[in-house]
């Protein structure tokens, strides 16, 4: 049997065990072992211990769980709630400032908890019955927090940078240099959007609201300089802490897995010193949340290893590569294929795993095609993005639809369309201006 049949197979076989409900881990293992058993020479089955041992046996894989770590340390606490009311305060007088707080708090908590479930769910919960008591339709207020959610997956530390970075042989100081800028912009992107929706909502809102409901608007939206700089205390020490994470990475004091480590004791000494978490409740909350979802990231990164082992092994992603580049497409519309194609993954399974499948298939024809590696990641990392904001798997849509079921699932969709929209158009931007990702990197690196 030939490799285009095997690749089919085992493709076709992925795929079945995917969609018939069992984890991602054990879909991705099972059919690596089933391949093994049937197109490998049997001692290789007595290797797959000692396989998937060698391949973790990497020591920037322990920044995984210590960057959930820290996390988890900032999401069990009442974080969330000071960053959003902070930003809310300084930024009230702006049009549109509720969601535009929003936005920043989304961008503030993804770098420090690099997770889009998580930052949905701590800034979401707060936020959108906020905007919604505020005027903001319940499209736009579940649209934005959604789409801020994903900023957790760009704006580092990030668990899916950190991934590709593994899988594609990159620095991952330069992919976290180099995704500082693309979150910080694609954020603004996201703030000006809002602006302008809400100042037409507004005006519709205007025009059927009672004197009474206005009136009261007005009040709940004033802050003196008092109440404002008593934010900044509550603020200051998160912001301190991305500065520590930023400035140790960055300034070459430590590798990612020490700064990891630096940035987990302290956000755990921060909300132990801030928030009292130092009963056993609140810390026993904090390390099985780590724990759970360390194990859930790295049983997915073990058996990704062991499937795409199989893939080399029996030639498939290699003759993949080949294939892509004897198309002899030019390069952006073998790049314009890559995307749809992760895309279309990403309907249906998360970053982690499309990462670790497609990587070791797509980067070869992609470096032969000119593009540089670093750029790249990024642009794969903000294509995931879609994904996680698109049905039928799109995780943060279901994280949305829980913290506020009254919202219906249509009217969700309907919100986060201009969203899809924005991060599609923002790809393309990315494309013809790649300086946007690769100057602060140069800057540092080269």
């Amino acid at each position: 049997m030939g490799v285009l049949e095997i690749g089919l197979i085992y493709t076709a076989l992925t795929l079945v065990l995917l969609f018939s409900g069992m984890p991602i881990a054990f879909a991705l293992g099972s059919s690596a072992v089933i391949i093994m058993y049937f197109f490998m020479p049997s001692n290789n089955i007595g290797l797959i211990a000692e396989t998937i041992f060698s391949e973790l046996e990497n020591f920037t894989l322990l920044t995984i769980p210590l960057f959930i770590l820290m996390g988890a340390a900032i999401g069990k606490t009442r974080a969330a709630v000071d960053l959003y009311e902070s930003a809310y305060r300084w930024l009230y007088r702006m049009p549109g400032s509720l969601g535009v707080a929003n936005v920043v708090g989304c961008t503030i908590f993804a770098a420090l908890c690099g997770s889009s479930p998580a930052t949905c769910a701590a800034i979401g919960g707060m936020g959108i019955p906020e905007m919604r008591k505020r005027g903001y339709t319940g499209a736009l207020a579940s649209g934005l927090i959604a789409a801020g959610g994903t900023l957790g997956i760009l704006i580092p530390p990030s668990i899916t940078l950190i991934i590709y970075g593994v899988m594609a042989e990159q620095s991952i100081g330069e992919l976290f240099v180099a995704g500082i800028i693309p979150g910080m912009l694609l954020a603004l992107l996201f703030a000006v959007w809002v602006v302008i929706k809400f100042i037409r909502d507004r005006h519709e809102w205007m025009k059927t609201a009672t004197p009474a409901q206005i009136a009261e608007l007005a009040d709940k939206e004033h802050f003196t300089w008092k109440e404002k700089m008593e934010a900044l205390p509550r603020l200051l020490p998160f912001l301190l802490l991305i500065a520590l994470i930023m400035g140790a990475m960055y300034g070459g004091f430590g590798t990612p897995s020490e700064v990891a480590g630096v940035g987990a004791v302290a956000a755990l000494v921060l909300v132990v010193a801030l928030y009292k978490c130092y009963d056993w409740a609140s810390l026993k909350m904090i390390f099985t949340g780590t724990a759970k979802e360390s194990c859930m990231v790295m049983m997915i990164i073990a058996m990704s290893f062991l499937f795409t082992y199989v893939m080399s092994y029996l030639r498939i992603s290699q003759s993949m590569a080949e294939w892509l580049v004897a198309l002899e497409m030019s390069k952006w519309w073998l790049l314009f294929w890559v995307n749809i194609l992760m895309l279309v993954m990403g309907f249906f399974l998360p970053p982690v795993a499309i990462i670790l499948m497609l990587t070791p298939v797509i980067l070869p024809p992609i470096l032969a095609a000119g593009f540089d590696p670093i750029w790249f990641g990024i642009v794969m990392t903000i294509n995931m993005e879609l994904g996680l904001i698109t049905p039928p798997v799109g995780l943060n849509l279901f994280v949305i639809n829980g913290i506020a079921p009254d919202i219906k699932f249509g009217e969700i969709l309907r919100g986060i369309i201009p969203f899809i929209l924005i991060i599609s158009g923002y790809i393309v931007l990315l494309a013809i201006f790649p300086e946007i990702v690769t100057w602060l990197p140069d800057q540092f690196y080269k």
